[in-house]
């Protein structure tokens, strides 16, 4: 018995492993320091051009540097942020019926072969008779019809950093965002790769020009609990056959 309670004890633990964060009081936000974002930041990588140069350059108010007057600051380094803009308004709707039918018929019947049948029908039962020996009929019809209609609408901004610079110059960028409202927690996150030709000069770039893009919008808290099913019901719906 005590085995059994010790083994229960324990699935009941990890089941509020989830939930221990926000039991009482509101979820935690995750830490930001040390976060890929800001190891990103501390370590921007190498400069694309000598120092010499870079001085020479920064001397004028007409170079193309980042620091000048005219100079393109858009995000294009390791560690460079940008603003990601979410404007998801998708609607489909699809529709379609078929329909089957068929019908067949089948009948053998041997009413005259040199005398056989009327020697058989003599030892067959009463009301039995080779005059029509087989006969099959099958009628079968089928029917379906099938709808689909969905309406996304969502519109986000987030602040994205620079994670890599690849090859080819495309940009590996990821975002988080976290609110809390009472005991909610809001989080949205944003991984993809970006071209430096797609950023705008506000420094922003839409969601459907990153490629890989992986967007993420949910939250943790009591609203988020009391909505999900439980562990234990979770665990019955996915090993019961019925």
């Amino acid at each position: 018995m005590l085995k059994y309670i010790m083994i229960l004890t324990g699935i009941l633990t990890l089941a509020a492993c989830g939930r221990a964060d926000h039991i009482g009081k509101p979820p935690e936000f995750s830490p930001a320091m040390n976060s890929s974002e800001h190891v990103a930041m501390l370590s921007p990588g190498l400069p694309a051009r000598a120092e010499q140069r870079r001085v020479v350059d920064e001397a004028s108010l007409w170079n193309a540097g980042r620091q000048s007057l005219l100079g393109d600051r858009r995000a294009m380094a390791r560690g460079d942020i940008l603003t990601v803009v979410i404007e998801i308004d998708d609607e489909a709707e699809i529709s379609n019926s078929s329909s089957r039918s068929r019908n067949g018929s089948e009948s053998l019947g041997i009413p005259q072969l040199f005398g056989i049948p009327q020697r058989i029908d003599n030892d067959l039962p009463p009301g039995a008779s080779m005059a029509d020996a087989v006969s099959i009929n099958s009628n079968s019809s089928s029917e379906g019809d099938g709808s689909v209609s969905r309406r996304e609408e969502l519109t986000l901004r987030v602040a994205a950093t620079i994670m890599e610079v690849l090859p080819n110059g495309v940009l590996s960028i990821q975002g988080s965002q976290e609110v809390r409202v009472n005991f909610e927690m809001r989080e949205l996150l944003v991984t993809g790769y970006v071209r430096p030709a797609d950023i705008s000069r506000q420094n922003e770039i839409t969601y459907d020009k990153i490629a890989s893009a992986r967007i993420s919008y949910g939250g943790r808290g009591q609203i988020t609990d009391m909505q999900q099913p439980r562990l234990g019901q979770q665990v019955l719906d996915a090993i019961l056959p019925f």
